[in-house]
């Protein structure tokens, strides 16, 4: 289950490849800023759930071509619609990589620079982790066009305390990458133009442990995060007793016990 040759795929607005155990997806509208289309929300979530099914995939990165990660959504479909139900459905369409990153197994982790905001913002907050770039601006902007980062906010509002997602999305105005990490809407503030390799570095420990053990674990947590703390104890132990029943639990335990920790590429998987 292993593989060294990047396996790349080119969609219009998405940019898919594969190094390793390390899948990539690169948003790839440079000239609109990234922004969601409804061709690229689509897309992204597509390539999400490609590289969530592949059994060589034990994490991924998302990152943005040219000069910023996402500037949020394409307001130049606004026009394109009309009825109450019409918008409903443009903006479900748009969010749906939301769903999508907290309910699949591999660990997502954003690669940011230049600027996300408003639903560029929400897809750092809904990644399992992040790291961007010096200089590198975060802001729910919405209020500047008459509306309002309503959607980005529900994974906000997991990243932040209450009164930082409150100034976030009341003010519509950009904190600095350094303040993000303060705040916990990040995990590392690199050298401009290093956000790419340093997220591979990130992910490195990852890839190298029981890839079951930690697609189980990310479901488990994510769960866990609904429900209140006597249920998600009574959620753990259920979910932990199933791990204990795979061949990576079995086999790992085994190898360990023995004085030799499994390596990454022995790992038996599903």
């Amino acid at each position: 289950m292993s593989s060294d040759t990047p396996a790349t795929s080119t969609r219009e607005t998405i940019e898919t490849d594969r190094t390793g155990y390390v899948g990539r997806i690169t948003l790839s509208r440079p000239d609109a800023m990234n922004t969601f289309s409804t061709q690229l929300a689509r897309e992204l979530d597509d390539a999400l759930v490609e590289l969530d099914e592949d059994p060589d995939v034990r994490a991924i990165i998302v990152d943005g071509a040219g000069d910023v990660f996402s500037a949020g959504i394409d307001i130049s479909e606004h026009a394109d619609h009309e009825s109450k139900e019409a918008y409903r459905e443009w903006v479900a369409g748009m969010e749906e990589p939301f769903h999508t990153v907290v309910e699949m197994r591999t660990p997502v982790v954003a690669a940011v620079h230049g600027h996300a905001a408003a639903n560029g913002l929400g897809l750092v907050a809904a990644c399992d982790l992040a790291v961007a770039a010096e200089g590198t601006q975060f802001g729910a902007t919405a209020p500047k066009v008459g509306l309002f980062c309503m959607g980005p906010a529900v994974p906000l509002m997991s990243s932040l305390t209450r009164k930082r997602y409150n100034e976030m999305l009341l003010t519509g105005e950009l904190i600095d990458a350094e303040t993000a990490r303060e705040w916990g809407l990040i995990n590392r503030v690199v050298p401009e133009g290093e956000h790419v390799d340093r997220s591979f570095e990130l992910v490195e420990p990852m890839v190298e442990k029981s890839p079951v053990g930690i697609q189980m674990g990310k479901q488990a947590v994510s769960a866990m995060a609904e429900l209140d703390y006597h249920e998600a104890i009574e959620y753990s132990n259920e979910r932990f007793a199933e791990l204990c029943t795979t061949d990576d639990a079995r086999e790992g335990i085994g190898a360990f016990l023995d004085g030799k920790p499994l390596g990454t590429e022995e790992w038996p998987g599903e």
